[in-house]
């Protein structure tokens, strides 16, 4: 994952929102959302290169979604996929804990996890080795810290904000037309992550499209007080247009 926008009981019927956008290079392989055959309680696409994945939940109401954290260096080759923290995480017998996101966090390159119940989400950030419990109301993670005040993630935040406040209903297009939003940052509010400007200004909008590298997929999970989930996943080719989507719905046990 490379965003994700949160709102955590700010809204009368959905106690939990949670949309985000994948972004990754084209020619990774990468298999949609769905039950895995050899973790049959986890529900996510999965990525075919390495065996992890980016973003899922599990038959029991747990979640897990990993950022890589930019760093102006390149990444550790003797580093471990990012993506099996987040298979970790959704295994029923998951060893993730505080201590052992601290104590392990360094076999991996850069990261933050977000992963827990529904109800109680935390946030691991490996540089700074920061666990945050998420509290009640709007956040919104990228590619450094938690509500970090970049400008894609202040605009995708408030956006957000506006849809529970003025909606008794939430719809899906909705929150999808926030994730599809492509515009791009000025130079002078460009975060400083040590990548070229040029690099910067093509990640600073919330849905990023260019020929080798882009947003692949969307995914929204929407908890309703009943406790009943749908998670929806949207895919885009490399024009970014939409080439797919799946919905699942109340699957928790």
């Amino acid at each position: 994952m490379c965003i994700l926008f949160l709102a955590i009981k700010q809204h009368s019927e959905y106690p939990l929102l949670i949309c985000a956008n994948r972004d990754e290079f084209y020619q990774r392989p990468t298999s949609t959302a769905h039950f895995w055959s050899d973790h049959p309680s986890i529900l996510g696409g999965k990525d075919l290169q390495a065996g992890g994945s980016w973003l899922g939940t599990n038959k029991q109401g747990y979640f897990a979604a990993i950022t890589n954290i930019r760093t102006g260096k390149k990444p550790g080759q003797d580093k471990r996929s990012r993506g099996e923290l987040v298979t970790l995480a959704l295994q029923q017998d998951s060893p993730i804990t505080a201590s052992w996101l601290e104590e392990h966090g360094e076999l991996y390159n850069p990261f933050n996890l977000i992963y827990g119940p529904l109800e109680h989400l935390a946030c691991y950030n490996s540089m700074s080795k920061k666990h945050i419990t998420l509290t009640d109301g709007f956040h919104a993670i990228s590619n450094g810290e938690l509500d970090d005040i970049w400008p894609k993630m202040a605009r995708g935040e408030k956006q957000l904000e506006a849809i529970v406040n003025l909606n008794q209903s939430i719809e899906p297009a909705q929150l999808f037309l926030i994730l599809k939003d492509q515009q791009k940052a000025q130079e002078n509010l460009l975060p400083n992550t040590g990548v070229p400007v040029e690099w910067e200004r093509l990640l600073s909008s919330i849905f990023i499209n260019s020929p080798e590298y882009g947003t692949r997929s969307s995914c929204l999970i929407l908890q309703k007080n009943n406790r009943s989930i749908e998670l929806i996943e949207r895919q885009y080719n490399e024009q970014g247009n939409t080439v797919g989507q799946l919905s699942f719905s109340d699957w928790l046990v």
